[in-house]
């Protein structure tokens, strides 16, 4: 079997970046998912948001589970580094990857069925670490590869396609990444690409563990009338709390400010996050309030979606175990291998 593959020539009128690389530059291979599957346009805005951030791919390193979420990373910036490891434990190796070399940018991209079931346990270890990452939870409610099971986000009371209602109740992953530490949260739609880009931006120049649960309907098995997941019950339902704007600069801004009004808030590599607050009663900076407005909503029946909440002054993995600034893997036998004399002080500090 033969598969059609994108053209190596670009026109040469494409915009380009400041880095030198046109949208094009960003692209991976040609996507095998049903047509009109929502995990498109989420790649669709990584390879956007990257584009934007003026991001040399070969920085970039991407990692996977198992899915249809875990099988798109293959379709965005093809130039970078991937790794699509087994069932739910994309974060342990991702782990592992960013303590061996600081320096790459990481993409985490799983999926309802990876991240909330089998890897539940993963997923909340990386969270609580502050592992500096973008953890992309593509979350479908259904298990698409084998044919349209609930999965553990569904949502009480939903239907299958076959009619069957759901009654367990669901994994809120937002609400548990917030619980656990994730300091950047926020939940997006992949039909709202105007929403997702700055919020996948504003995550990839975030220093911690920054979380975007995207719900992305599964067209196959659960668009459909009585899906919670559906294109047209996202959009009914959809409680947009705050809309968010990127901008790559140095100037210190505080992060005082009044209801309505908007929220500047710095990042650690010098870019800002700009919130216009389309609910006054909202506080993207207090985790508790967060927890509590989501839950609200929930009851309701209706799906937030926004920055929920970012730590200004977040510190990542590294920092938490004072670790070296130069990354492990460029450390010679020197440093990694001190002798037996420092082998000895540190077991005796131990005894």
């Amino acid at each position: 079997m033969t598969y059609l593959t994108k053209p190596r020539l670009h026109h040469p009128t494409l915009q380009k970046n400041k880095v030198g690389y046109t949208r094009r530059d960003y692209e991976g291979k040609i996507s095998t998912l049903c047509a009109g599957c929502g995990h498109d346009s989420i790649s669709a805005a990584v390879i956007q948001a990257c584009w934007e951030l003026d991001i040399e791919p070969h920085r970039v390193a991407k990692l996977s589970g198992i899915g249809c979420s875990s099988k798109t990373p293959d379709y965005f910036l093809g130039a970078s580094h991937g790794f699509n490891t087994v069932h739910g434990r994309m974060p342990s190796v991702l782990t592992g990857a960013n303590l061996a070399n600081r320096d790459l940018i990481y993409l985490g991209v799983s999926g309802d069925g990876d991240s909330a079931s089998i890897g539940i346990g993963q997923f909340a270890h990386i969270m609580r670490r502050g592992v500096n990452l973008t953890y992309i939870l593509e979350n479908n409610g259904v298990y698409g590869l084998t044919k349209g099971q609930f999965s553990a986000t569904a949502d009480t009371g939903s239907k299958s396609k076959r009619g069957v209602v759901n009654r367990d109740a669901p994994v809120d992953t937002v609400s548990l990444a917030l619980q656990l530490g994730a300091t950047y949260v926020a939940r997006s739609f992949s039909g709202d690409k105007k929403q997702l880009v700055p919020l996948i931006k504003g995550a990839i120049a975030h220093e911690g563990a920054a979380f975007i649960d995207i719900i992305s309907p599964c067209i196959a098995f659960n668009n459909h009338e009585g899906s919670t997941k559906s294109y047209d019950y996202v959009r009914e339902h959809n409680e947009a709390v705050n809309r968010l704007d990127f901008w790559p600069t140095r100037d210190a801004i505080g992060v005082d400010y009044e209801d309505g009004a908007v929220i500047d808030v710095p990042q650690h590599d010098g870019s800002v996050l700009r919130l216009r607050k389309t609910h006054p009663e909202y506080d993207p900076l207090d985790r508790v309030k967060a927890l509590n407005y989501i839950a609200e909503h929930q009851a309701k029946g209706e799906l937030v979606t926004g920055l929920l909440f970012v730590h200004p002054e977040a510190e990542d993995l590294h920092a938490h175990l004072n670790t070296v600034s130069t990354p492990f893997n460029q450390l010679g036998a020197k440093e990694l291998c001190p002798g037996s004399a420092a082998l000895e002080k540190l077991n005796a500090a131990l005894r």
